[in-house]
């Protein structure tokens, strides 16, 4: 017995080549010499899809086939405008975000971390805002 997504793609190739139910039933007898496509095996299933790609079926990549791409990074405008919204919303002053990254990174001022340490500083704050009850619901 094949799988059910081979079976699936029989069952497309059928469609998209508009057999009727006799020529779909006599390709399978001919070439595999079964009357149904449930009684396929693994190794007739082969000569099955390669008559119907010769009969001009193409088969098309499943739409979550390959990788997805990656997210684009974010740039360091767009995390201070992240972090810049967040501390608008917990009304709370630039100050209060220069205090976390001496606390936590020993630098005086956002305006001088790194792009890691501006994210990490960035996701604190993601926190503190979950914590409080303030995100995700409140900042969209």
């Amino acid at each position: 017995m094949i799988s059910k997504g081979k079976l699936a793609q029989i069952h497309i190739a059928k469609a998209q080549l508009g057999l009727t139910d006799e020529d779909y039933r006599a390709i399978l007898a001919r070439t595999a010499g079964v009357t149904s496509a449930k009684e396929l095996t693994n190794r007739t299933v082969g000569g099955v899809m390669y008559e119907f790609r010769r009969l001009g079926f193409e088969p098309k990549p499943a739409k979550k086939a390959g990788r997805k791409a990656p997210r684009p990074p974010r740039t360091r405008q767009n995390v201070m405008s992240k972090i810049e919204a967040m501390l608008t919303h917990a009304e709370r002053p630039w100050a209060y975000a220069d205090s976390m990254a001496k606390r936590m990174f020993d630098v005086e001022r956002v305006d001088w971390l790194d792009d890691d340490q501006l994210h990490r500083l960035m996701t604190a704050l993601i926190i503190d805002a979950k914590r409080q009850g303030r995100y995700p619901d409140d900042l969209k």
